[in-house]
């Protein structure tokens, strides 16, 4: 017991810790790259037992150890289920996170992330590895064009700078950019926003994403705002807006599952017989797909209609594991379940909770910027834990007491 002490009180459980996350970082490094992991299920399994040793050389008290033990037993029934342990794996690396500070997680993270990326990029430019440009038809003609007509949509290239696809290089640009700006906020001026709106446009000429150009304006803007405007950081109504568009962007969600094929029919409806012959909810819903390049559309676009609501589940079913698609909040309770999908969103309002009973203003924006990116992009809801920087903050916040603790943001 001496010696189980003794280890605890060092420095062991913080090197564990970070062993860890160094793998999963690279991990989602490399499948951003054009390598195909042959050792990714290993790896998986180790960092699960990395993490594991941490959270047994973690002090929690009696709420926290139910908490866990609860949330691994969910996790485990998913498991038995669906034959996949990306839920086990996400609980017991949020669980390790207490203690370790939030800020110092977050800067390592964006650190090793940027190296990668940057090495990505200096191998596909010299072209030692990977390729600079990709050429195929992205899609962005109209839906009268390809799918009724069907003329062939043009080819297009468009810059992946060895990420494989420009959206992947535009999404990466996005993660580096949120994290970075949270993790210095209390250092960043005028001048270094304009530098990275000037990098996201740059980006925008490179892949021609709209999405990540649009959502990194968004939270570019708003951060500048908050840096400047420090009484904001101390309103309520901030907080109550974040709330607001958490139940918005899920509330869409959810709408989109339900009425996909509805929104098909109304579109071809609309081009064969020039009425929709549905209501204005149909009609509006198929208004805003065409500007979301087909995301709920696409959900129609499998036998069965893969994503769409009666497809989802208590605990979800191991074909769910094998089909993709971009919408995030969709993707959550397709391929997870509704029940983990619940409990995630729960999770996500106890870290709103914090964010305001912290005054982190920076905090809930990144919060609210993607939750607006998850409604149609699928980036965070992943295997790779190594994407979802939410994982962290929620490790930090919801497992240590914000009365007692400061924001670590430096």
């Amino acid at each position: 017991m001496e010696l189980y002490r003794r280890i605890k009180s060092g420095k062991f459980p913080w090197l564990l810790f970070y062993i860890g996350l160094t793998i999963e970082l690279l991990i989602v490094i490399i499948d951003k790259s054009n390598y195909i992991n042959p050792i990714e299920g290993r790896l998986f399994q180790i960092t699960f037992l990395i993490f594991a040793c941490k959270l047994l050389l973690t002090d929690y008290d009696k709420k926290q150890w139910c908490a866990i033990i609860l949330l691994e037993a969910v996790a485990f029934v998913s498991y038995r289920i669906t034959g996949a342990n990306d839920l086990i794996r996400i609980v017991t690396f949020v669980a390790a996170c207490k203690d370790i500070p939030l800020s110092q997680m977050l800067k390592y993270a964006f650190q090793v992330t940027l190296l990668g990326c940057l090495v990505i990029i200096a191998l596909s430019v010299t072209g030692i590895y990977g390729e600079i440009s990709l050429t195929q038809a992205f899609g962005h003609e109209s839906a009268e064009t390809t799918r009724y007509i069907g003329q062939e949509a043009a080819e297009e290239t468009r810059y992946t700078l060895g990420m494989g696809h420009p959206n992947a290089l535009s999404c990466m640009f996005l993660m580096l950019v949120a994290m970075g700006v949270y993790v210095y906020f209390d250092r960043m001026k005028w001048y270094m926003y304009l530098f990275i709106m000037l990098l996201n446009v740059e980006v925008y000429m490179l892949t021609e994403s709209k999405t990540g150009m649009l959502i990194a304006t968004g939270f570019l803007a708003g951060a500048c705002i908050l840096s400047y405007c420090k009484i904001l950081r101390e309103r309520a109504l901030i907080y109550v807006c974040g709330l607001l568009v958490l139940a918005l962007c899920i509330g869409f969600s959810v709408d989109a599952a339900v009425c996909a094929q509805r929104v098909r029919d109304a579109q071809w409806n609309e081009f064969y017989y020039l009425n929709p012959l549905d209501n204005k909810h149909i009609v509006t819903l198929g208004r805003i797909d065409r500007h979301i390049s087909g995301r709920i559309v696409s959900l129609t676009d499998s036998e069965k209609n893969d994503g769409m609501i009666h497809t989802w589940s208590a605990f979800s079913e191991p074909n769910n594991m094998k089909y993709y698609f971009d919408m995030g909040w969709v993707k959550l309770f397709y391929r997870y379940g509704v029940v983990p999908g619940v409990i995630y969103v729960i999770a996500q309002l106890a870290l709103l909770w914090k964010f305001w009973k912290k005054k982190d203003a920076c905090g809930l924006l990144l919060f609210a910027i993607l939750a607006v990116y998850n409604v149609v992009e699928a980036h965070l809801i992943s295997v790779y834990i190594g994407r979802n920087f939410l994982l962290m903050m929620m490790g930090y916040y919801l497992l240590t007491d914000v009365e007692a603790e400061s924001v670590a943001i430096e």
